[in-house]
């Protein structure tokens, strides 16, 4: 039962949210020289409650529109098929999911009633946009940019917790993470375009076409890479912080080999496995830069 839960939450892709929370406290260190060591746990508790959140209301309404019974599922696609495989009832998910979104909901009203309105912005948007995502929002084409708002709200959030203060770099290192995590949301929508297609979803591959999502993937690198370079250039991020494109040998190999695989599931699998390795690495790695430049200063 335990394994079918752990399965249930996605514990991999939960590294994303991680990424971004370190990130925002980093920037804080790095900029402030202190670090809540409470407010940072909790924190991490919160973003976690409702990152699971989010994947298990997923997987409850993808197994209710019958998009989790039809698509084939493959390490990073397709849900995580425990309800297809019988391993928990959709009844079960749906509670557990409502109830992380409860868990994140006080944590997130502990830190207004600590730091203000600001804080239930973030939490406002944060408990929409969670409960509507799997329906409203990837029905819309809207996931990649809600993961994009995400990232940057936690690293935002997760900052202004630490500092009670707004500033340029937590946002833009916000947008970084938001847009290397919608990556891999783009990259793994492809093996799911049939079944999402046909129960009425229109995810951005979608809207696209896969050929012309083939080509449009590379905005997205572009875009983290182009904010990174643009932050070190204006001295907004230490420069150190260009140690994130070192993942560029890595995207550029994905992002040639989706050109040509995007249509064969099977050999899609290392695709997305790379894009994932491509998104977490450069996440840590600007984590890293800021933690360094701290130390070396």
């Amino acid at each position: 039962m335990l394994a079918a839960w752990l399965r249930a939450v996605r514990i991999r892709f939960l590294l994303a949210s991680v990424i971004s929370v370190c990130l925002g406290l980093a920037i804080n260190w790095w900029q402030n020289k202190a670090m809540n060591a409470e407010f940072a746990a909790l924190t991490f508790a919160g973003v976690i409650a409702l990152h699971a959140s989010v994947d298990l209301l997923n997987d409850y309404w993808d197994y209710k529109r019958q998009i989790d019974t039809q698509t084939r599922r493959t390490k990073f696609s397709g849900g995580t098929g425990v309800l297809p495989d019988g391993l928990l009832k959709p009844e079960e998910v749906y509670r557990a999911g409502l109830t992380l979104l409860i868990i994140g909901s006080l944590i997130g009203a502990f830190f207004i009633y600590e730091r203000g309105i600001t804080v239930a912005l973030i939490l406002g948007f944060a408990i929409v946009s969670i409960y509507f995502y799997s329906t409203r929002i990837v029905d819309s084409g809207l996931g990649e940019l809600f993961v994009t708002i995400k990232g940057t709200m936690i690293v935002l959030g997760t900052y202004f917790v630490q500092s009670a203060q707004i500033t340029a770099e937590p946002i833009l290192a916000g947008i970084v993470s938001g847009v290397l995590s919608s990556t891999v949301l783009f990259v793994s929508s492809f093996p799911d375009y049939d079944a999402d297609r046909a129960h009425g979803r229109k995810t951005l591959v979608i809207i696209l076409g896969k050929t012309r999502a083939a080509i449009a993937v590379w905005i997205f690198p572009i875009i983290s890479y182009g904010v990174i370079i643009i932050s070190v250039v204006i001295h907004i991020f230490p420069l150190l912080s260009l140690i994130a494109l070192l993942t560029s040998p890595i995207v550029v190999k994905s992002g040639l080999s989706l050109r040509t695989r995007f249509d064969q599931i099977e050999q899609l699998t290392p695709v997305m496995r790379d894009f994932v390795s491509y998104s977490r690495i450069t996440g840590a790695l600007l984590v890293i830069s800021f933690i360094v430049d701290f130390l070396i200063k």
